[in-house]
C-alpha cells in the first residue's frame, strides 16, 4: 500500500501513473472522473499536489507532491 497522506492509502498494484495536477488534460480528467463518480479526493481540503490514476479507472488527488509520492513508490521512471 502506498500511503498519499492524511492517512489515506493506495494499492500500488494497481497504480497506472502518479501526475501533476497542473496541466490542462489532467485538469479535465479530474473534472470527468468527477462527473463519472470515479474521483476520489484525498486531499482533505488541502491543495492538489498529485493525482493518481488507478486501473480500475479511478482518479485519486493527494496533497502530497507527486515527486514525494513517486519516491515512496520505488522512483520515477522515464519512458
Amino acid at each position: 500500500m502506498l500511503k498519499i497522506g492524511h492517512g489515506n492509502s493506495v494499492n500500488e498494484n494497481r497504480i497506472i501513473a502518479i501526475v501533476s495536477p497542473d496541466s490542462n488534460p489532467i485538469k479535465r480528467m479530474i473534472h470527468a472522473a468527477a462527473d463519472d463518480e470515479r474521483l476520489i479526493e484525498a486531499t482533505m481540503g488541502r491543495r492538489t499536489r498529485a493525482v493518481i490514476v488507478m486501473d480500475s479507472g479511478h482518479v485519486v488527488t493527494s496533497s502530497v507532491g507527486y515527486e514525494i509520492l513517486a519516491g515512496r513508490l520505488g522512483g520515477v521512471k522515464d519512458v
